[in-house]
């Protein structure tokens, strides 16, 4: 257990009302030794806290006692984000995505994590496979959740097959704990072609409604294939027709489970909907964006933001007030380029609107060309493929392209760089439809 040093202190907070400073060290919480942030954070929530603390430069420990409102936070973070060692992924899964990388890329990129703490802090999705018993003891006992699962396949055998882990099996009997402890849950399938779709993936879906309404949501995702497997298993991606029988079979059993428990459950990643060339499902199929982060209904929404912000606006009174820019430029990857130039099309073609929006999708070099999604293109191939070609007054790119707390790119290029290579601001740009329509009208976006 290491120590849990204070790194920052949020002004007006109840730290620094109780006069706690940067570098002092938490060593107990109510009589409890703080193993990491799952302690904490259950601790937190008290309404009387007995803190224990050591201030290195006095050399001296002290209690504090406080007395707060319910889930009042004491505004303190520490050295580590999750008060102890990141827990790294001992699994060897077929479909890895960290297998396939090259070299050159961010260095936070080729680490494998699993760990469940930040199934909670951070909505990460994980095995289950190292975990010790005491450890998922803990989350029941906390009353964490959601927690959110990588079930991949209710087949046991074939999940050891699948994770390359004789511990893989232990899913089914913490599933069955969360269940009875009414402990709520999230499921991802990433779906390996002639591995654990067809059959299989139906007799996964039978076994996963039985851990409803616990387990609320489940996602069926494609395997990202990226160039780089050369001695890695073979798989295939999926075509037009298969992915039409993923879809298929989804809606079925979203039937099932919507009259039994009013909840659609199971859903498909947008990906199967663009390769199958299939319309994205109504938005109330997504119950509230469950899966959201894991790419299911991203689009959907999008496109319902974007169209509601169109259909709303006073063009006619409203145009003249705030063009800063006459021409703009968007920079996406393939998968999405089709709905971002319907967007576009829609906006160049009202005669109200003096602003030229051009769309660029990059097609990704660097990983492969089976590799779609704007979250995995690089500044590399960005210059590669548009520094001869002319853009507009600025340039937008989705902001997933860059690393989250610093403007980077997976390929190390950063944002500076990129806007000195392509003569233009580049602005990264949360994929909301609000940001778009306002960037299309020629606005000058201020989303922070």
């Amino acid at each position: 257990m290491g120590k849990h040093i204070i790194t920052k202190i949020e002004p007006d907070s109840l730290a620094m009302e109780i006069d706690l400073h940067i570098g002092d060290e938490l060593i107990k919480m109510n009589g409890v030794d703080i193993k990491d942030v799952l302690d904490y954070k259950y601790l937190e929530k008290e309404e009387e806290l007995e803190l224990l603390v050591y201030r290195l430069e006095t050399n001296e420990e002290w209690e504090i006692f406080i007395e707060k409102d319910v889930f009042e936070e004491l505004g303190v973070e520490f050295e580590s984000g999750l008060m102890d060692d990141y827990k790294s992924c001992h699994n060897n899964c077929v479909f890895c995505f960290i297998d396939q990388l090259p070299k050159g890329m961010r260095e936070t990129m080729y680490f494998k994590d699993d760990d469940a703490r930040l199934s909670f802090l951070q909505g990460n999705y994980i095995t289950l496979t190292n975990m010790k018993d005491e450890d998922f003891t803990r989350i029941i006992d906390y009353r964490l959740s959601p927690i959110n699962l990588s079930i991949h396949t209710m087949n046991m055998d074939l999940r050891i097959e699948m994770l390359k882990n004789r511990f893989a099996e232990k899913l089914l009997s913490y599933m069955d704990q969360l269940f009875n402890a009414r402990i709520t849950m999230n499921g991802q399938i990433v779906l390996c072609k002639g591995i654990n779709d067809g059959n299989e993936l139906e007799y996964s879906i039978k076994e996963m409604m039985k851990y409803l309404p616990y387990l609320q949501s489940v996602s069926i995702v494609p395997v990202g294939l990226t160039k780089y497997r050369a001695h890695l298993e073979k798989l295939e991606p999926f075509s037009k027709e298969e992915a039409k029988i993923v879809i298929d079979l989804v809606d079925k059993y979203q039937k099932i489970a919507l009259s039994k428990h009013e909840l659609h459950f199971i859903h498909a990643g947008d990906e199967f909907y663009f390769l199958a060339e299939e319309p994205m499902p109504d938005a109330m199929t997504y119950d509230g964006y469950l899966q959201y982060e894991n790419g299911v209904g991203m689009t959907r929404l999008l496109i319902d933001e974007f169209e509601e912000c169109y259909n709303n606006y006073d063009f006619h009174n409203n145009m003249a007030k705030h063009n800063k820019y006459r021409s703009v430029t968007f920079i996406t990857g393939t998968l999405i380029e089709g709905t971002i130039k319907e967007f576009s099309e829609n906006m160049n073609n009202n005669d109200k609107i003096q602003v030229t929006t051009d769309v660029l999708a990059i097609t990704n070099d660097f990983f492969g060309h089976r590799i779609t999604v704007s979250g995995l293109v690089t500044g590399g191939d960005i210059v590669k493929q548009l520094e001869s070609v002319e853009l507009g007054d600025i340039v937008y790119i989705p902001n997933n392209m860059l690393k989250s707390d610093e403007e980077i790119f997976l390929d190390n290029m950063t944002l500076k760089e990129l806007e000195n290579k392509l003569n233009r601001t580049v602005v990264p740009l949360p994929l909301k439809g609000e940001f778009l329509f306002e960037a299309m009208l020629g606005k000058e976006i201020d989303y922070e």
